[in-house]
């Protein structure tokens, strides 16, 4: 005879154990690649800010991440690192788009225009407001397969630094200064000869007679130890940028749960206020340690200043209309741009988008 209790026993426990089934944390595997170390500031909040938050969001959801931190080159250099989240090597990628300014145009705006404004803050908050009122951010990540997660690092105002004195603008001619990307551009009308760089290599492209100079910031500099080679830090005033951010594999990321799409955007938010409070108090002490350490260090007045501005082409209108070319909005992105830091009481020594 068929014995009901074992029956409803039976039926107790496989109850039980869907219910221990269905609380078991899942476990995410996620590669995180950047191509720069965890010493410069982006990598190392993607490593605790960024990743403390997303783990702390997910507990008690029923998922968990585990993490694959690959940075310093160890999977993609600098540079390589979008091509290298596209393609599903890394979920994750700590994206520079300063060195992608083909396939992310519309993202190095405040790279085409130099001597906005020298306020991290300000120009951090612009890019990243401007991806969440503007489509055409977004898109432009989307069409290289990436879910932009926030996470805005943005750039404090970048120096001159070189081997030599600068007390006028005849000082740069026939120099060879190295410049991130777009930044090579700064340099039109003074003489210098630009060199597209990185700051994986400047300290030894200085060192070997290769730059004699080099476009960099300060948090940058004494990390790097760019003062050894090249003591000279001109305070030019090209102005605090936005140069990335973080960002998923597209397709990974529609087939995450919702908890975890939350989670990652939210690590994004935690990123950007902790990036930027960060970044503001050690700009500041890096400018004091790299004088204490031998560095000189001068301010150029307005008169320079504005000889500089004044002598480059509109580098911001010549790329607003390569990219318009391209089938994307760089005039409208480029208005809309300069608009916001007006309206936020940014100054721009030259009004790119006015002429």
């Amino acid at each position: 005879m068929f014995d009901k209790t074992l029956l409803k026993y039976a039926l107790v426990a496989a109850a039980l154990a869907a219910s221990t089934a269905g609380v078991r944390a899942e476990t995410i595997d996620v590669t995180v690649v950047a191509g720069h170390p965890p010493v410069f500031r982006w990598v190392k909040h993607t490593s605790t800010t960024f990743i403390s938050t997303v783990n702390k969001a997910l507990e008690g959801t029923g998922h968990e991440i585990k993490w694959d931190e690959q940075y310093g080159g160890s999977l993609a250099k600098v540079g390589d690192e979008l091509e290298a989240t596209e393609e599903g090597l890394a979920q994750i990628g700590v994206i520079s788009s300063v060195f992608d300014p083909a396939k992310l145009s519309l993202q190095n705006v405040s790279y085409y225009t130099p001597f906005v404004s020298s306020d991290v803050a300000l120009v951090s908050n612009t890019v990243n407001q401007l991806h969440f009122s503007n489509p055409n951010m977004k898109v432009t990540w989307e069409e290289n397969g990436l879910e932009y997660l926030g996470a805005p690092s943005a750039i404090d105002d970048y120096l001159l630094m070189t081997t030599f004195p600068v007390n006028s603008i005849d000082d740069l001619k026939g120099k060879k200064i190295g410049a991130p990307g777009p930044a090579v551009n700064w340099l039109g009308g003074t003489g210098a000869v630009g060199v597209a760089g990185n700051l994986t290599t400047y300290y030894n492209e200085i060192k070997t007679g290769v730059y004699d100079g080099v476009i960099v910031f300060a948090t940058a500099a004494l990390p790097g130890k760019l003062h050894e080679v090249a003591p000279y830090i001109t305070k030019v005033g090209f102005g605090a940028q936005y140069a990335g951010s973080l960002a998923a594999n597209k397709e990974w990321f529609d087939e995450q749960p919702e908890e975890v799409q939350k989670a990652l955007k939210a690590g994004g938010e935690a990123f950007r206020d902790a990036y930027v409070a960060d970044l503001d108090a050690a700009s500041q002490a890096a400018l004091k340690t790299l004088a204490e350490q031998g560095a000189t260090i001068t301010e150029v007045d307005d008169a320079f200043r504005q000889k500089w501005v004044s002598g480059m082409d509109n580098v911001a209108q010549a790329w607003a209309k390569q990219v318009d070319g391209e089938g994307k909005a760089g005039t409208e992105i480029l208005k809309a741009y300069m608009d916001a830091i007006r309206a936020a009481g940014g100054k721009p020594a030259r009004n790119w988008d006015q002429e």
